[in-house]
């Protein structure tokens, strides 16, 4: 109980900050143009990243963990890489990546810290990248009022 009343606290505080954040009229930075690709042309696994099918985007960052989580900062600092939808708020977090070649392994959370998963992120040939989950808690997102769940293996392709 005790711990749940400390995580309400440090929730409502957060978004309290958020809130006089916004107030003053400073402009957040859309996700999508954070990064442009010139900017990490030799780098596989720091890129933005989009699957047009689901609408879901990976914003990834496995080298310096410099990623940022939407209007969340605040809670979860710099982490590895996130995971977020088109039509959905909700955000998975990776908490952390383990690169050996072309194949990152992943741990992944949701936002809410309620559910995990193992997965990993392959860069494949023809320039595509595979996240595939291993183990854990099914991905799922919002779509007009419905939770959809995400495959097992999602194709991704980097947003130009």
């Amino acid at each position: 109980m005790r711990q749940t009343i400390t995580l309400i606290a440090a929730l409502l505080i957060a978004s309290n900050a958020l809130a006089s954040i916004k107030n003053t009229g400073e402009q957040r930075t859309d996700i999508s143009n954070a990064y442009t690709n010139t900017e990490y042309a030799d780098s596989i696994f720091c890129q933005y990243l989009v699957n047009d099918e689901y609408q879901v985007w990976l914003k990834i960052d496995f080298y310096n963990n410099k990623i940022t989580v939407p209007d969340q900062e605040e809670i979860f600092g710099e982490v590895a890489g996130v995971f977020g939808a088109v039509r959905d708020t909700r955000k998975w977090i990776v908490t952390d990546a383990e690169v050996k070649a072309n194949i990152a392994t992943l741990t992944i959370i949701n936002d809410y810290g309620s559910e995990d998963l193992t997965a990993t992120l392959r860069h494949n040939a023809d320039g595509t990248y595979t996240l595939t989950r291993i183990e854990g808690s099914t991905m799922r997102i919002v779509v007009n009022n419905k939770w959809v769940k995400l495959p097992k293996e999602l194709v991704f392709k980097i947003k130009k």
